[in-house]
Formats: structure tokens, sequence, C-alpha cells
């Protein structure tokens, strides 16, 4: 399997804008610029598409190892912030807050770090990943 997306920008990294378009046109055109990158500006950036995946991959990957242990989460919530300092994007940290019928705290917390440490995502960002989870 292979997805795609692709980037078009025009003019200078600070005055300039681009817009991103993925393969399932989930975005088609959709803005980004220095200031939306950088600033509170209109529009998405790298990092916000890269927390939207690592949230997305782990929550699933999780809703698979909980499955395999028995276990059929009612809901699973995570939020991902991922971190760019002095150019350099340095980690992803992972919020997750479930509802799983009948698990233990100790074996949702072994579920989760699995699912930390093996989602496809978590193991293609070369970056320190955190986590905090916990069962509402």
């Amino acid at each position: 399997m292979k997805r795609t997306a692709t980037a078009v920008w025009n003019g200078s990294g600070k005055e300039g804008n681009g817009h991103l378009t993925t393969q399932s046109t989930v975005l088609n055109k959709t803005q980004y610029s220095f200031n939306s990158r950088f600033a509170e500006g209109v529009g998405t950036n790298p990092e916000e598409l890269m927390a939207a995946a690592h949230a997305g991959c782990f929550t699933m990957k999780l809703s698979f190892v909980l499955g395999a242990a028995g276990f059929t989460p009612d809901q699973i919530e995570t939020s991902c912030v991922i971190s760019l300092e002095d150019g350099t994007i340095t980690s992803s940290h992972l919020t997750v807050k479930a509802q799983v019928q009948g698990i233990t705290p100790e074996k949702f917390q072994e579920c989760a770090a699995d699912a930390k440490a093996n989602c496809p995502v978590s193991k293609a960002y070369n970056m320190e990943i955190t986590m905090e989870a916990s069962l509402a």
C-alpha cells in the first residue's frame, strides 16, 4: 500500500504560501504558510499533520492491541503534541483516555505501551515519544 500527498509552494519562505492535497482529497489545496506554521495564521502545517497522523495511528493500534487481549474499547481518545524547537521536530507526546470495560489499569497500561511502541507512525518517527494513558 502506498499513500500520496502533494505540496505546492509559491514565493519566499516567509512571505510565500502554499497548499497541500492528499490522495483521498481530505486535504484539497489546503492552505499553509509561514504564519500557519510559526504563528497563529489560518491553514495547516506539517507539525499539525504529524500530530494527527500519530494520534490516529496510535489510537487504531491500541484498539487492535486491546482486541487481541480480549477487550473491546467503548472509546479511545488520543491527543498528540508535536514539538518544534530551533528548527527541529524534537518530540511527540500522546495523551490517551479510554473507556474499556473489564480491563485492569495495569493491563491497560501494558496495552497502551505496546501500541505506543508498535504503531507504524511511532516506528517512523525518529524522536522522543512520551505518553500519558488513563482509563475514564
